[in-house]
């Protein structure tokens, strides 16, 4: 995934078992990447501390570099952090899609490492998140390119034919809005740790504004925002890669409008230190009325119900981060990172709530 710098040696307590990756690896991979010197090559591997879910490394055997994904350790939710889904929607979007990775290996032997995992291609570039690379920095012209690069890559993956792609394999459309908002309802009724009536009043609320099914239905990534997307690594302005397919389906396009909004407008925060904050309140990159005017432009959709996306998208944020906070609290996780999670989870209903008072 990220460039070499974004790694990091592995967390004491995310570290596996290598030696039965490395027996799994060298049986495996030479017969799928054709590559017979695998057989015998070294072990190494390195951790990418980004993200708040699953877990992610960069598996080493000899020279080759792969990434690995497979999901975050203790109890999890039902159907959550599944590898097999992700690794599939791979083999079906990367064709139609090239800035999806190439997914390689899919191992859904527990007894490995502990955990259904797959392998998939690694690709170098620029990842942004609390910091900006020197071609970025007091730089509001090339933030202005990154904010049309990531923009124009979401509205072509939007721009693809579900039915003349097999991408219809992924999923039914009819129904998908009401099925996140009950779904997502649900687990934040299974994660909860404390009353927070402003998730309950939320919850309500978008099951009365639910959208009409009249968007043409296409690919939803699920997780579009800034540090999902690779940028190369010599022209900020290019597109190379776009991770984290794990809440992907088909269905209404405007739900990924709804979560570039969340990450980009609704809860950016300047602090190096946060935890999931962005550095798009810098000057340069787009406004919201800028990335609704560059992507209506790009797809020709219909944004006149935009406020609805907007409010699911923090409430879906809220609950996915109270998830977390949820493993942290019965002690599934130390990440030191999790600890104060929940004060984030109020803070972004109270979002949700004023965004839902101006719509």
């Amino acid at each position: 995934m990220p460039d070499s710098s974004d790694t990091k040696s592995v967390r004491a307590s995310e570290q596996l078992d290598w030696d039965k990756l490395a027996d799994y690896l060298r049986a495996h991979l030479p017969d799928v990447i054709g590559d017979g010197f695998l057989t015998d090559a070294p072990l190494s591997v390195e951790q990418f501390p980004g993200g708040h879910s699953n877990l992610t490394y960069l598996v080493c055997l000899g020279a080759k570099e792969f990434v690995m994904r497979r999901p975050p350790l203790g109890r999890l939710p039902p159907k959550a952090h599944d590898m097999g889904r992700e690794f599939h929607i791979l083999e079906i979007v990367h064709p139609v899609f090239p800035l999806a990775p190439r997914p390689i290996l899919l191992c859904e032997d527990a007894e490995i490492i502990g955990a259904t995992f797959y392998i998939m291609e690694r690709r170098r570039g620029r990842i942004v998140r609390h910091e900006e690379p020197a071609g970025l920095m007091n730089n509001p012209l090339s933030r202005g390119r990154v904010s049309e690069a990531v923009i124009d890559a979401l509205a072509d993956l939007h721009s693809i034919d579900a039915a003349a792609n097999r991408l219809l394999a992924l999923g039914k459309p009819a129904g998908f809005v009401e099925r996140q908002v009950r779904g997502w309802s649900e687990r934040w009724r299974g994660s909860q740790t404390t009353e927070l009536p402003e998730m309950d009043s939320l919850a309500i609320w978008l099951m009365e504004h639910l959208p009409v099914d009249t968007q043409q239905p296409t690919m939803v990534h699920g997780d579009y925002k800034l540090d999902n997307v690779m940028l190369d690594m010599n022209d900020v302005g290019r597109v190379v890669g776009v991770f984290d397919w794990e809440m992907s389906a088909v269905g209404d396009a405007l739900i990924d409008v709804g979560i570039l909004l969340c990450y980009w407008v609704h809860i950016a925060c300047e602090s190096q230190t946060d935890a999931i904050g962005t550095v798009t309140q810098r000057a340069g990159y787009f406004t919201r009325d800028e990335i609704l005017f560059r992507y209506a432009a790009r797809t020709g959709n219909d944004l006149s119900n935009i406020n609805f996306y907007e409010v699911f998208a923090v409430f879906k944020l809220a609950v996915v981060i109270q998830q977390i906070f949820y493993r942290y609290h019965r002690g599934q996780t130390d990440d030191a990172r999790f600890a104060a999670l929940d004060k984030r989870v109020a803070g972004f209903a109270r979002i949700a709530v004023s965004l839902a008072e101006k719509a």
